[in-house]
C-alpha cells in the first residue's frame, strides 16, 4: 500500500489536509491518487484569495493518462499556492505529502475536520478501490 501519513486527514476523493497550529491548512493529493494518475504534467491550482469549499472541486491535475478534479477537504480562503508546480508538476508524483502540496487555506471552520477520515480509515477506503 502507498504511504499514508498518520498526522493528516483525508477525504474519499484522495486528497489530504495538514492543519498547522496557526489554523492554516495545506492541501494535496494522496500517494494513492498520484499513483493512479501516473506522470503528472500540469496542475491548475485555485487563485490566491479565492474561497474553496470542502468537498468541492478546487484544482485540476493532468497526467499523461487523464485530467482529474482535485477536491478541497476543507472550506477556506486560499492564502498560498505551490508556485513550484507551474514548472515542476512532477513534484506531486515525487513527494505528494511534502514538496508536491497544492495550496494552503485559512480554515473557515475547524470543526469541519471532525468529518474527515484518519489515516487508518483512508487506507481501508483506498484498499477497497485499489
Amino acid at each position: 500500500m502507498s504511504e499514508t501519513p498518520a498526522d493528516l486527514k483525508y477525504i474519499e476523493t484522495h486528497q489530504w489536509v495538514r492543519v498547522a497550529d496557526d489554523g492554516t491548512a495545506t492541501v494535496g493529493i494522496t500517494d494513492f491518487a498520484q499513483e493512479q494518475l501516473g506522470d503528472i504534467v500540469f496542475v491548475e491550482v485555485p487563485e490566491v484569495g479565492a474561497t474553496v469549499n470542502g468537498g468541492e472541486e478546487a484544482a485540476v491535475a493532468e497526467s499523461v493518462k487523464s485530467a482529474s478534479d482535485v477536491f478541497s477537504p476543507v472550506t477556506g480562503e486560499v492564502l498560498e499556492v505551490n508556485e513550484k508546480l507551474e514548472d515542476e508538476p512532477e513534484l506531486v508524483n515525487e513527494d505528494p505529502y511534502g514538496e508536491g502540496w497544492l495550496f494552503r487555506v485559512k480554515l473557515a471552520d475547524a470543526g469541519e475536520l471532525d468529518g474527515l477520515m484518519d489515516a487508518t480509515a483512508y487506507v481501508e477506503h483506498a484498499a477497497s478501490e485499489g
